[in-house]
């Protein structure tokens, strides 16, 4: 939309490019529309403008697609919601084009316009537009009209409701199948609207029709459809209508339906209620668990602590473990990498003592799959299981497991154990990290992976948060400033980064004794890139130290570094003397 403000274009400019042959001039001026409906004035946008769109039949979609767009919000310029109903033609004929996402555009503004109008426009012109889409010759009117009768439906008097709803059926039954499936997609917000009463004749009928629909694209649909009606049914017309669909669903010749039952089983569980969860969707459930589609195992597999969380103990234990067991070592590696996301949350569900018996051994078998994603997507999660066992018994049984996808082929596994070091750490506290942990974190400084190499830089930094200056004075900065020595340039670049992480949480003190110095050497190192580094990182600690360690360490050595022969370092070395100066000054 342009701006109120927008000094007003030459209109007939604009006009004239709304029929030109460039694609980008007919955008454009599409997208001006309201500059040109402000200099015309209200009543001759009525009069000029809307119908000039109506009759404007622009092959592309494209530019079909910023029209309806746009008239979406075009009340106003046609003189409010009195005059609203002027904008139906043009979206009208914008429901009936051939590109899908053109027509769905001009359903949500119609929607959108709809929703404002008063109630007797309603009447007179969008209920009369609805029926004549419903009624339309080509599928593709029938197809958005379906998307409109929520709307049009309130407002409507008894009579116009009970044809509304008639024709609404006609369309469920329609030959097309497009229409079919947007009536099914459309039916939970049109039932919303509809009266108790004749929601459970009409459009449990409806309903009915369309769950045994021969097109499994219908049916899929659907089973959306299932969880939208069971939330507006009363309880016990939820159990005797939806659950039995719900169960003949799970059950569905077609993979995609069922697939469509597992991603939507928390939902169609939330309408059924917990009593016949319990009694008839765990039966379904442990089907589509062990369903022959990997697809649909893998849908039902990542709703498995969900599933759980309505169950009581004892059910999950005794229908679905058997389950998560047979998938922790399926073919498929999606479906096992979908329950590994997801099955750390069962530990708080099933409580302690089912967790060490029964959980930890899947744990540990899916801990050493041999796909980096189910490895990952179990690390990530640890904390909820420490949260159930104990740090000391997930210690025994998972850290052995943690320490051998540290020293992973996968650098993605390396990297992913790196990031979840620090929480580690802060679950096992001091002393077990030093005795188990410690050595992994200097390893990662010498990776051959450059993102390994930064993370470690990080994590040491984390390290030196979480157990203080003094510890990693002892335990970590003697390692990493010993590691300044080694021979490849790479690894002493990743020593020079993890000193400038680290200095602003040593603190002025350490930082002059311990890790000026060994920066200020390394200005002597014979790899520009090196050299050019500490620049950087010379820049990095002048806010941190004294200033007269500025005078007397860091500028001197900055002014050598601006004095090199290689261009980059005397580039990095006086935008740090900038930097020194700024700092001086303030």
């Amino acid at each position: 939309m342009a701006m109120v403000d927008e000094p007003l274009y030459p209109i007939a400019v604009l006009i004239d490019e709304l029929k030109n042959e460039d694609i980008q001039l007919r955008l454009n001026s599409i997208r001006r529309l309201s500059t040109i409906a402000r200099a015309l004035g209200e009543e001759r946008t009525r009069r000029e403008l809307i119908p000039f769109l109506s009759e404007n039949n622009d092959d592309d979609d494209e530019v079909l697609l910023a029209l309806a767009e746009e008239l979406g919000v075009f009340i106003p310029y046609v003189g409010g919601v009195d005059h609203a109903n002027f904008l139906l033609s043009p979206l009208e004929t914008l429901c009936t084009v051939e590109e899908t996402c053109v027509r769905d555009k001009a359903v949500e503004s119609l929607c959108r316009i709809g929703a404002q109008m008063k109630e007797q426009d309603v009447v007179d012109h969008f209920i009369p537009m609805v029926k004549r889409l419903a009624a339309g010759e080509w599928f593709t009117a029938r197809v958005s009209s379906c998307g409109l009768f929520h709307i049009a439906y309130p407002s409507a008097p008894e009579g116009l409701k009970t044809e509304l709803r008639s024709i609404y059926n006609q369309l469920c039954q329609d030959d097309m199948p497009m229409v079919r499936r947007s009536a099914a997609s459309n039916l939970g917000k049109f039932a919303a609207t509809v009266e108790a009463a004749h929601l459970k004749t009409d459009i449990m009928s409806i309903f009915e029709d369309l769950t045994q629909d021969d097109q499994d694209s219908v049916r899929l649909l659907a089973v959306e459809g299932c969880a939208a009606l069971g939330k507006l049914l009363e309880p016990q017309d939820c159990v005797a209508h939806i659950l039995p669909v719900i169960v003949n669903f799970s059950q569905d010749k077609s993979w995609r339906v069922r697939y469509m039952v597992a991603n939507q089983l928390y939902e169609l569980c939330e309408a059924v209620g917990p009593e016949p969860t319990r009694s008839e969707l765990v039966p379904a459930y442990v089907r589509l668990l062990r369903d022959n589609e990997a697809e649909v195992r893998i849908a039902a597999a990542g709703k498995v602590t969900k599933f759980c969380k309505i169950l009581n103990p004892e059910l999950a234990i005794q229908h679905i473990l058997p389950c998560v067991k047979e998938l922790s070592t399926d073919s498929s590696q999606h479906v096992r990498s979908a329950l590994a996301s997801v099955i750390m949350g069962m530990a708080p569900v099933l409580g302690k003592e089912a967790t060490i018996e029964q959980l930890l051994p899947i744990f540990l078998s899916l801990l050493k799959d041999e796909f980096p994603d189910v490895r990952l997507n179990i690390i990530s999660k640890l904390d909820q299981v420490n949260q159930v066992i104990g740090i000391d018994l997930l210690s025994q049984s998972l850290l052995p497991a943690i320490v051998e996808l540290a020293e992973d082929r996968h650098w993605r596994v390396r990297l992913a154990i790196i990031e979840y070091i620090p929480l580690l750490a802060s679950q096992l506290g001091v002393r077990f990290f030093d005795d188990k942990l410690g050595a992994l974190c200097m390893q990662w400084l010498k990776d051959k992976v450059y993102s390994i190499r930064d993370a470690a830089a990080n994590n040491v930094k984390r390290l030196a948060e979480e157990f203080g200056p003094d510890w990693a004075m002892e335990h970590i900065v003697p390692q990493v400033l010993d590691m300044i020595n080694n021979p490849h340039y790479l690894y002493r670049m990743t020593i020079l980064h993890a000193i400038s992480l680290l200095a602003p949480v040593m603190g002025p003190e350490i930082t002059c004794s311990k890790l000026l110095p060994v920066v200020i050497n390394a200005s002597k190192d014979r790899v520009p890139n090196i050299r050019f580094n500490v620049a950087k990182v010379l820049q990095s600690l002048i806010p941190i130290v004294d200033q007269s360690v500025v005078e007397k360490t860091v500028r001197p050595c900055l002014v050598e570094l601006n004095e090199d022969p290689d261009v980059d370092v005397r580039f990095f070395a006086s935008q740090a003397l900038q930097s020194s100066d700024q700092v001086m000054m303030s």
